[in-house]
């Protein structure tokens, strides 16, 4: 069994990274919308037909996503590159 690499090539996971996520925004309420309009705005469509009955995004886009930015769909980006898009899209979209 292997574990997940972060992109800079340290053992990270998906849950450490929404725990860490979780802590800045508490911290920092702007962030925080930030980092919501990211997820609401990547989440699968008609989530709310299918379980987990949650706004989040479809597992495949994600590794697409991961593949595209790191070269490997199984990365886990580091906490710093999520705040610095959801700050970059903000700026960008003029929200």
């Amino acid at each position: 069994m292997h574990a997940e690499v972060r992109a800079e090539g340290t053992p990270g996971s998906w849950a450490g990274l929404w725990l860490r996520l979780a802590l800045r925004a508490m911290i920092n309420p702007r962030l925080a919308v930030d980092l919501l309009r990211v997820l609401w705005a990547f989440r699968a469509r008609q989530w709310y037909r299918r379980p987990p009955f949650l706004p989040l995004p479809p597992a495949a886009y994600i590794r697409w996503r991961m593949y595209t930015a790191y070269g490997d769909e199984a990365a886990v980006p580091p906490l710093e590159d999520v705040i610095r898009f959801a700050r970059w899209r903000r700026r960008v979209m003029h929200l």
